[in-house]
């Protein structure tokens, strides 16, 4: 079984000031991109395949899965979102790292059994 990669485009994407205010997809969709190598690669201390999942709310909505990244559209809040998948994960026995450096969504996913890593293991 696949570890489950989830990671927080809102947090991750604005861990790097690049200008991705400005627009909000794009850099979501840059992410992504970054993202690829890591399903196959892995990151630090989780060795691939991975199952990859990025997740993204508000303005970045509209983002398209490519291969090796799937892309949650969160209907609402992104943080409600990738606890449910870290819920999920945990009612399958499934292995899941959630990137992200906001300590109130690290309590709930570690809640949950979930790893937790920062945005700068999916960064070069």
């Amino acid at each position: 079984m696949l570890t489950l990669l989830v990671v927080d485009a809102a947090n991750v994407v604005g861990s790097v000031p690049d200008g991705w205010w400005r627009d909000r997809r794009g850099a979501a969709e840059r992410l992504r991109d970054l993202l690829v190598p890591r399903a196959a690669d892995g990151v630090a201390g989780h060795p691939g395949p991975l199952d990859v999942v990025l997740v993204v709310e508000g303005r970045a909505r509209g983002v398209e899965p490519v291969p090796g990244v799937r892309v949650e559209q969160a209907p609402g809040s992104g943080d409600d979102r990738i606890a449910e998948l870290a819920g999920e994960a945990a009612a399958a026995g499934r292995p899941c790292v959630v990137v992200t450096a906001d300590r109130e969504l690290r309590r709930r996913v570690t809640a949950h059994g979930a790893a937790c890593l920062g945005p700068r293991s999916v960064r070069p």
